[in-house]
């Protein structure tokens, strides 16, 4: 039986002429080639399986070639191409650094670089995954890397470059590997398949190359793993369930649902995809994606940027001409809020499903506003009145409103007519006195500097206290006192018993009692003082406030005081 070699392993690029998604890498390592330009180190970095390692052999088995190609390809039949197909060569050596990254790792490899190449010119170091060198093995290896002898050649290859120091990246020509596109590793299949004589549907390749997310390795080892379940013939439905993806017409039937409203069959589709053993997160993700597509779609100039197969990016099309920019847009904006969240949400699965039903209602009829109440309407809302429009259409009754307190909204007053538009005559005198009122509260009562008496003075005093009667022991206190005018005529004395009613008065009420004061005298200028006339012992106090009745209980009754200490109680 005949040992069997994967993909990537067999059908490894072993020219600049096979190698695939690198044109522009392989077009730089020729010229340098030719020109005799080469440098003493390289640094090749970039995602995996985009073929960094691979590159680095075949420049290392080009410049050892004895007899290159015109295109500066090896031409495999030298003894350095034989050696290196045979892994037997002596002058390009390919060390791990992930298992081989200590100082005396390093100071091995020092030692060894002296040695001149037995074949070929250059003596060529491949050291992959360099990032995982100790920092030690770094400062070890800087020396020789600055000043090789004139036969070494270094070649790092990395995935993480931002973790290699300064000091090796300077000494280092560097070169960005970029990710494979679909449409080439979809052509790579189809070379590939065909020489293995494998039937491969065109869908099938699109979703194993969107899979591999641009690494070839990755596509090649998923055809692998697609032949060995379906055989000679590989199918899109056997891919998608071989590689557990979700099929994408669940994305093109919701899609559907979403423009109708359907939002109760939606979540019975979502509950079906969960059932499958599909990732809620990995889900919503894809229905992103989804809308995305949709989006691109929409316009030929990025029609380009759809990586599916024509099959597929037509049912797009055809769907995308459905969708308006302003759905896709809002389904975009629903859909990535709630993959952001979907780690911090409680119940997560709930959160999906808002989601799914906030998309089904992005094509709902917002709702309607409240029809404005005509203001006939509002001033005598228990009449039923009969409009008589000034045009010649039929009279119409108007129901019975509810009305609510209606919210201020600024709105343009249209010209009132000549002639009354309602039966009621009730009603419209009271729209006469409601806009005479609005009219007076608009324009704001000028308060002048009128002279005032004692007369007068007590007249306002009373009125202020029958004004204060929601609070019964202000208004008693300002009752029970007679105002005096001072020495400065527009300042009145108001006499209080005690310090607390006093405080209290000062800080509660005088700004309002000075208010009422300046519009009934009409003084703009009337000031109010506060002031304490202790009460004859003889004459019992009157207690108002809640402290002084405190106080007076807690002197009469000693026992109260210990309470007080007691149950740590304040009076304030």
């Amino acid at each position: 039986m005949e040992r069997f070699i994967v993909s990537a392993r067999k059908y490894r690029p072993g020219s600049f002429e096979t190698l695939i998604g690198q044109e522009n890498i392989a077009k730089t390592l020729k010229n340098s080639i030719l020109r005799n330009q080469l440098a003493h180190a390289y640094l090749f970095c970039g995602p995996r399986g985009v073929g960094k390692t691979t590159s680095a052999r075949i420049f290392a088995k080009t410049i050892n070639c004895l007899s290159p190609s015109q295109d500066m390809d090896p031409c495999g039949e030298c003894e350095s191409c034989k050696a290196f197909d045979e892994n037997r060569s002596f002058s390009i050596h390919e060390l791990d650094a992930a298992s081989n990254n200590s100082v005396d790792d390093i100071r091995a490899l020092n030692e060894k670089v002296r040695i001149p190449p037995q074949i070929g010119k250059y003596s060529v170091y491949i050291i992959d995954e360099v990032h995982m060198l100790s920092q030690q093995a770094f400062n070890a290896f800087l020396k020789t890397l600055e000043e090789p002898p004139a036969h070494a050649i270094f070649i790092l290859a990395t995935t993480e470059k931002h973790k290699i120091i300064p000091t090796i990246l300077s000494r280092c020509q560097t070169y960005d590997f970029n990710r494979i596109s679909v449409e080439d590793i979809v052509r790579n299949i189809r070379g590939i398949a065909t020489k293995e004589e494998v039937e491969i549907e065109e869908e099938a390749m699109h979703v194993i190359a969107k899979k591999a997310d641009g690494a070839m390795r990755d596509a090649l080892t998923l055809f692998d793993q697609s032949v060995a379940f379906c055989g000679e013939r590989v199918t899109y439905d056997q891919v998608i369930a071989n590689l557990n993806i979700l099929d994408y017409e669940y994305y093109l039937r919701l899609t559907d649902l979403f423009i109708k409203g359907e939002h109760a069959t939606t979540l019975m589709i979502f509950d079906e995809i969960l059932s499958k053993g599909f990732n809620a997160l990995h889900f919503i993700g894809g229905l992103s994606t989804h809308f995305r597509d949709l989006l691109i779609c929409k316009d030929p100039a990025s029609a380009k940027l759809l990586e599916l197969a024509p099959s597929v990016a037509e049912k797009y099309r055809k769907q995308a001409t459905g969708c308006s920019v302003e759905f896709l847009f809002n389904a975009l904006n629903i859909t990535t809020q709630c993959e952001s969240s979907y780690k911090a949400s409680g119940n997560q699965r709930l959160h999906i499903e808002f989601a799914l039903v906030k998309l089904a209602r992005i094509n709902a009829p917002a709702p309607q506003p409240a029809a404005a109440i005509p203001i006939s309407a509002v001033t005598a809302p228990a009449v039923t009145a009969t409009v008589i429009s000034a045009s010649d259409e039929k009279p119409q009754i108007a129901e019975k409103p509810q009305i609510a307190e209606p919210a201020p909204v600024k709105t343009e007053v249209k010209k009132e007519p000549d002639y009354p538009t309602t039966r009621s005559l009730k009603g419209l005198i009271r729209k006469v006195g409601e806009e005479s009122a609005k009219t007076e509260r608009a324009k704001p009562k000028e308060i002048g500097e009128d002279e005032f008496d004692q007369v007068k003075l007590e007249s306002a005093w009373l009125a202020m206290a029958e004004s204060e009667k929601s609070l019964q022991r202000l208004a008693n206190a300002i009752s029970d006192t007679k105002p005096i005018i001072s020495d400065n005529p527009n300042t009145i004395i108001f006499n209080v018993s005690n310090d607390l009613q006093r405080e209290w008065i000062e800080k509660n009420c005088k700004l309002r009692l000075e208010a009422f004061l300046k519009e009934n005298l009409n003084n703009k200028n009337v000031g109010l003082a506060i002031e304490v006339t202790p009460q004859e012992s003889s004459t019992e106090n009157k207690l108002y406030m809640p402290e002084e009745k405190a106080k007076f209980l807690i002197e009469r009754h000693p026992e109260l005081k210990e309470l007080q200490k007691d149950l740590k109680l304040e009076i304030k």
